[in-house]
């Protein structure tokens, strides 16, 4: 998968997933100031329960207009080795074990994975320890980080 098929993917995950909290939203809205749902005693929460869940609905909501926002506005660059890896590179990294993943440094959407089986794909941003730990850095170079109390290694070995 190219990068260019990458972001169309990751576009269309994002709005998919706007569609379907947009939706959840307003049921939680709808929910939320239900005549039937006015609470009759101070034990009568529901109401109070679906406006709390359409408030955090609607946060989520705008995260991910923003994502989307930042990803239609991304121009995707080749990486340029005097730079080293920059936002809208796509990653290899190998651990000590000899496993590899593909990464996509994102402006936004960490943890989104696209694709399947040996073909995905994992979005992070440079505001995660391993996206700090990217920025700069270039092919055969080392990134050393905790996860778990552990510390790990992985070796960059392909950017694009």
């Amino acid at each position: 998968m190219n990068k260019a098929e990458l972001l169309t993917r990751i576009i269309e995950t994002l709005s998919l997933d706007l569609d379907v909290v947009q939706r959840a939203a307003q049921t939680a809205y709808e929910t939320a100031t239900a005549e039937e749902n006015i609470a009759e005693n101070k034990y009568d929460t529901l109401g109070l329960e679906a406006s709390y869940l359409a408030t955090g609905q609607a946060r989520r909501m705008e995260e991910i207009r923003q994502a989307r926002a930042a990803y239609l506005q991304l121009v995707l660059r080749d990486y340029d080795s005097s730079c080293g890896i920059q936002v809208s590179n796509l990653v290899t990294l190998e651990a000590d074990n000899g496993s590899c993943q593909r990464l996509f440094l994102g402006p936004e959407a960490a943890g989104m994975k696209i694709g399947q089986g040996a073909e995905v794909v994992t979005v992070i941003t440079p505001r995660s320890p391993l996206g700090q730990g990217l920025i700069g850095k270039g092919v055969d170079e080392e990134v050393s980080l905790v996860l778990g109390g552990r510390q790990q290694h992985f070796w960059v070995v392909g950017v694009c």
